[in-house]
């Protein structure tokens, strides 16, 4: 069954070159309400953890390390379709093939520093949620 909630990292390097503010001004613009928003800073524990899905792949080590190299804003957004909409609202991973307007087209330098991260499904949206915040953190 879809829940109309989904995870949502901006990622260091869109944080470091100021792109906050515009990214989150593109989700509220395409419907999208802010349940749970934070700014912080993954330790390489906590960016392992999250990403340990991928921690047999080859780009495992390359993504903890830049996903722990500063601040993040995490968000939990709410919307009818939420996880589909919202992969929609960020482009392909490689911002090259993400089309014109997304949050990777215009903000993603590459494939590894591609501005924002999107839950894949609707049990990972929860999971990642669940991870990032407490019950009382959700409003």
């Amino acid at each position: 069954m879809a829940t109309n909630r989904t995870f949502t990292m901006i990622k260091p390097d869109a944080v470091k070159a100021g792109h906050t503010g515009a990214i989150l001004a593109q989700i509220n613009k395409a419907g999208f309400r802010i349940v749970a928003m934070k700014k912080t800073h993954l330790s390489a524990g906590k960016a392992g953890e999250f990403y340990a899905v991928h921690a047999e792949r080859p780009f495992y080590g390359e993504l903890v390390e830049f996903m722990s190299s500063g601040p993040i804003v995490a968000a939990i957004l709410e919307k009818d379709n939420a996880v589909e909409d919202f992969r929609t609202l960020i482009g392909a991973t490689n911002p090259a093939e993400a089309a014109p307007g997304t949050i990777r087209a215009l903000y993603a330098t590459s494939i590894g520093e591609n501005a924002v991260h999107g839950a894949d499904s609707d049990e990972n949206a929860n999971i990642e949620g669940n991870f990032h915040f407490a019950g009382t953190e959700m409003f």
